[in-house]
């Protein structure tokens, strides 16, 4: 199961995806969720470099043991 979560409120927005998904369309679904996720993502990266006066993006990696 993929859960995504979003809220919005007062000009702020978070989104939170998690989970996996195989066995529907063979993996394509799951796939498809990452790679929009993922393009959103770097797509930020990029306005974050262009104005970095105005545009501040943490990315934090998870480790798990």
């Amino acid at each position: 199961m993929i859960r995504i979560a979003a809220s919005m409120a007062e000009g702020r927005f978070h989104l939170a995806v998690d989970g996996h998904e195989q066995r529907a369309e063979g993996g394509r679904v799951c796939a498809a969720v990452s790679a929009i996720t993922q393009t959103a993502l770097l797509g930020l990266e990029q306005i974050a470099a262009q104005f970095p006066e105005l545009v501040e993006l943490t990315i934090e990696e998870e480790t798990h043991p």
